[in-house]
């Protein structure tokens, strides 16, 4: 921004290195931790990841520019910022939608990404105190049965992760955000590093693990695992839930888009990579099944983690890991919705924050009881939190997606868009004629 204006200037990232770390700390998270390696396991491994690149790659990094612009150009919440278009714009004020939709996505997406970011606190801590020490895989799977079925647990570590991003987002852009992220994000790549050497040097597997995932041989991969490689980029990259509009409002005016957007992309999956590279050596090195789903973390590595030398030691430190990937996600996730309130209603940062931050704890609840078997009713033969899961990722996050990529590639004026993204001319044309025609 030029600075003349103290109210805009005073709402912007200091620096582009700080948008760089806010727009990877949104699309690094449990996605690349926790579901990357155990979906990469159970989809064939090399022929997967190659799938899920062409993913990021051609759908993903295009719609991050198109969320970012659309943030930047308004600086406004995203629900009140695609008011603000389509005001000036002239057309139906139902393409606010996207808006809604994005809060929508985000605060399911919280409410149940918090309890399993909750179970990632219980597992560092408990890891740390010895509680895993000696265990075999039968008894830490049946250690991970027992958080399940206890919903005290989970409420508690689920309400301690809700009040860490409380206090941060409550803070503000400068503050909260800024300072969080600027000790998050370097702490995230430490500690992964850390493992990764571990992975490397002592488990023996390193090899097998880079052929696992490196090695394409399509005979492994099926039909499912297309659409399953465009969700994970989707989730991995906070497509489709209005984050990086979000994010964007803040964005200074001499930051490229284009060149912010492929350093995020590029970033978020080297996260991925190197988290595969660290699960599945220690998998094949305790003889494990890379394929065994959302469990891959919380019983198979645990079991890992409990037999290894100073094993206690690097679980807690993965773990911490995980709860500070899922961290830098979860402030993203609530920051449009904060954002709106203080937009929308005359009330402070500090206590839209609070009001949201509940309102997602109540809602993460219902993930908590269905967890724990003590919320029995079922809708459309799914329980709570299958219902939630299915809404976001597969209605929620691919419709926002398309109509994101719509409204930048066929509403918004030619002019308007093609300032912000600050391209060429070809490539500007092939941005748009894949947000215009591929997209959809």
């Amino acid at each position: 921004m030029s600075g003349k204006n103290p109210a805009i200037a005073k709402k912007t990232w200091s620096n582009r290195w700080t948008f760089m770390l806010a727009a990877a700390g949104s699309a690094i998270g449990l996605g690349n931790i926790w579901k990357f390696p155990y979906i990469t396991g159970e989809y064939g491994g090399g022929a997967f990841v190659l799938i899920y690149l062409i993913c990021i790659a051609v759908m993903g990094i295009p719609l991050l520019m198109a969320e970012t612009a659309i943030g930047r150009n308004t600086r406004l919440s995203p629900l009140n910022g695609i008011k603000k278009l389509t005001g000036e714009l002239g057309v139906s004020r139902l393409w606010q939608v996207i808006g809604w939709m994005g809060m929508l996505s985000g605060f399911l997406i919280l409410s149940f990404y918090s309890v399993i970011a909750g179970w990632s606190l219980s597992y560092a801590w408990d890891l740390l105190t010895g509680v895993f020490h000696g265990m075999n895989p039968a008894r830490v799977s049946g250690e991970f049965s027992g958080l399940m079925a206890s919903a005290p647990r989970q409420i508690m570590w689920h309400t301690a992760f809700m009040l860490i991003t409380l206090f941060i987002t409550a803070r503000g852009i400068h503050k909260g955000l800024e300072k969080g992220l600027q000790v998050m994000m370097p702490a995230l790549f430490l500690l992964l590093l850390i493992m990764l050497g571990y992975s490397m040097l002592e488990t023996g597997q390193f090899m097998r693990g880079l052929d696992f995932m490196f090695s394409i041989d399509f005979s492994r991969l099926t039909a499912a695992a297309i659409p399953a490689a465009l969700g994970q980029a989707f989730f991995t990259l906070s497509l489709g839930m209005c984050a990086l509009m979000a994010y964007g409002a803040y964005m200074p005016s001499s930051n490229s888009i284009a060149r912010t957007a492929f350093s995020v992309a590029i970033l978020d999956t080297i996260m991925a990579v190197i988290s595969g590279l660290v699960v599945f050596p220690i998998v094949f090195a305790y003889g494990l099944e890379p394929g065994s789903g959302p469990g891959l973390l919380f019983v198979s590595l645990t079991a890992a983690f409990a037999n290894m030398p100073m094993g206690e030691w690097f679980g807690f430190l993965f773990f911490v890991l995980v709860g500070l990937a899922a961290l830098s996600s979860a402030i993203s996730l609530v920051e449009p919705v904060v954002a709106w309130m203080t937009e929308r209603v005359n009330i402070s940062r500090t206590m839209a924050t609070v009001l949201v931050s509940v309102a997602v704890w109540l809602v993460g609840l219902g993930t908590v009881f269905s967890f724990s078997g003590d919320f029995e009713v079922r809708f459309f033969d799914k329980n709570f939190f299958e219902l939630v899961d299915f809404l976001t990722s597969s209605i929620l996050l691919p419709l926002g997606g398309m109509l994101i990529a719509i409204f930048a590639g066929w509403i918004m004026k030619r002019s308007m868009i093609m300032n912000e993204l600050a391209l060429s001319i070809g490539l500007f044309n092939l941005w748009r004629a894949m947000t215009r025609q591929l997209f959809p």
